[in-house]
């Protein structure tokens, strides 16, 4: 069974080693755990519905409940606290595109809003309904999750997009085949959430970020089908897959994707390198992808964030050997961890594992072998879980990115962790805020920031933090040239910045589009 009220499945528990424990209190203070309510008292605040009745709708409480919120610290507070302003009045799970089509019919009819749902991953508040008089209607095409087509030929893929990640991959690798789109939800979130907001797997350095795998689809909106025919390439005006592409729910309901697979590989292996300060770290990824390495992924954390992976690892025994021998090497307080990947063949492998190992020598890397790499792998998609065990610990945790220029990586880096460091220091609070290079381009990175700070006993005040440390990393990050979202997308949380990437025209360009596929302003309004 879902967690109703935090991160993945209730049998699954990561707990907080000791010695993390420790640290976080003697850097923050003891964790301050706020009052939460049971299911039974949150399923009380659900109101009547006000939808008339339909075959296809849901109107229960318990399923209204769970598709309120999704994973955002706004709205982790809200559902903790019992502080949910607004409830989808039914849930519908189609099985089909008539259904779909029935259901935005109906909607219409109404005069309702419509909120496609998929793995309810966001953390940027897309699946939010709005509070108003209109009634909201979600749909949840996580039914529709089947391969409906494989052309091996042209490695093409057709799926519904109501399937999660990893049955995705099952489907796929039955066949010989992956998509090797990994992003850290990849347990839960959809195909259809992929698209609709940009998604970027873990190993996007080999395998590309969702745009580059998106090849075709088909789409429902409120005026008519919009089907878009999986070309290799057009020149055929403005690409309309383009405006797909990170419409959250603002267009229509995704229902069908052609995607660009490959083989599953040969190969693959993870390892470890340390360096003597983030600089020297920062340098050696730049330099390798911008000489075409054979690498899936480079993902280089910065001083505080590599500590805490080691404390966080478990192995007390195997960490204090560790701290030891880097130390003795000259790798002090100040080293990071860069975790890279290879992809392919075994020569593709070999040739990856070289090229770093070379670069990294001459920026005083020391390689150790695949130790942090597996250790790594193993816990790629169960670090969201920390949030359920820092928070009954009394700890929130929140993550923001964006991405930069290379120019512009070191300077931005350090502008977002002193806003927010700097916004919750008036609050009289401290704050553990460290970043990785998550993904890197030929021409600049993504910076992923993570924040951990103290609960409080009063749901609106630790929402006042949040919002006080969000709004001055956004404006940091604007103010440093950087996308406010390189792999969330916009929701509800990044929308007043989205002026300073696109202008005002770019906005009037993409309402205009809007506008005419959604006349009613029916599809997820208030996103974006």
């Amino acid at each position: 069974m879902r967690r109703w009220n935090g991160w993945g499945d209730e049998a699954v528990e990561y707990p907080v080693p000791e010695a993390a424990r420790l640290f976080l209190q003697a850097q923050l203070g003891l964790g301050r755990q706020g009052v939460g309510v049971t299911l039974a008292e949150a399923l009380k605040s659900v109101p009547d519905a006000r939808l008339p009745a339909h075959p296809l709708i849901h109107f229960e409480r318990e399923p209204r409940l769970r598709h309120a919120r999704g994973q955002s610290l706004p709205d982790w507070v809200a559902l903790n606290y019992g502080r949910i302003e607004a409830f989808p009045d039914g849930v519908a799970y189609p099985e089909s595109e008539e259904q779909v089509r029935a259901l935005l019919e109906a909607a219409a009819a109404w005069g309702a809003m419509v909120i496609p749902y998929g793995g309810g991953t966001s953390v940027v508040g897309h699946i939010n309904p709005l509070v108003g008089e209109r009634p909201v209607l979600t749909i949840d095409l996580t039914r529709m999750r089947r391969l409906l087509r494989l052309d091996r030929a042209s490695l093409l893929a057709e799926f519904e997009v109501g399937v999660v990640g990893s049955d995705l991959e099952t489907q796929l690798n039955a066949q010989g085949f992956t998509l090797g789109h990994f992003p850290q939800s990849f347990e839960y979130s959809t195909l259809g959430g992929w698209i609709a907001t940009r998604s970027s797997g873990q190993q996007s350095l080999y395998y590309g970020r969702i745009e580059q795998l998106f090849a075709g689809g088909h789409i429902i909106t409120p005026v008519g089908d919009l089907d878009l025919p999986p070309l290799p390439a057009s020149a055929a005006g403005p690409d309309l897959r383009a405006l797909i592409l990170g419409s959250e729910g603002r267009l229509g309901v995704i229902t069908r994707a052609t995607l660009r697979i490959r083989p599953l590989p040969e190969a693959e292996s993870f390892y470890g390198v340390f360096f003597k300060e983030w600089e020297a770290g920062v340098e050696t990824v730049r330099e390798l992808v911008q000489s075409g390495c054979s690498l899936s992924m480079l993902r280089l954390s910065d001083p505080l964030e590599t500590r805490l992976s080691l404390l966080l690892s478990g192995n007390e025994r195997l960490v204090a050997l560790a701290e030891r021998g880097l130390n003795a090497l000259g790798y002090h307080a100040g080293r990071c961890l860069l975790i890279f990947g290879t992809t392919g063949n075994l020569q593709d492998v070999r040739r990856g594992r070289a090229q770093v190992r070379s670069a990294a020598r001459r920026f005083g890397g020391l390689f150790t072998g695949e130790l942090a790499g597996k250790s790594w792998r193993k816990t790629r998609f169960l670090a969201p879980y920390l949030r359920n065990s820092l928070w009954q610990l009394g700890y929130a945790i929140d993550t923001l990115e964006t991405a930069v220029p290379w120019a512009q990586v070191l300077p931005t880096r350090q502008a977002i962790q002193e806003a927010i460091r700097s916004s919750l220091e008036g609050f009289g609070e401290a704050a553990l805020v460290f970043s990785h290079l998550s993904h890197v381009y030929r021409d600049g990175a993504s910076i992923y920031t993570t924040v951990i700070f103290r609960l409080t006993a009063d749901s609106e005040e630790t929402l006042s933090r949040w919002r006080a440390f969000k709004h001055a990393a956004s404006l940091a990050i604007v103010e440093n040239g950087g996308t406010i979202s390189h792999q969330h997308g916009v929701g509800s949380d990044h929308a007043p910045y989205l002026v300073h990437e696109k202008g005002r025209l770019g906005l009037a360009m993409i309402e205009g589009v809007r506008r005419a596929l959604d006349p009613q302003d029916m599809m997820n309004p208030g996103k974006w």
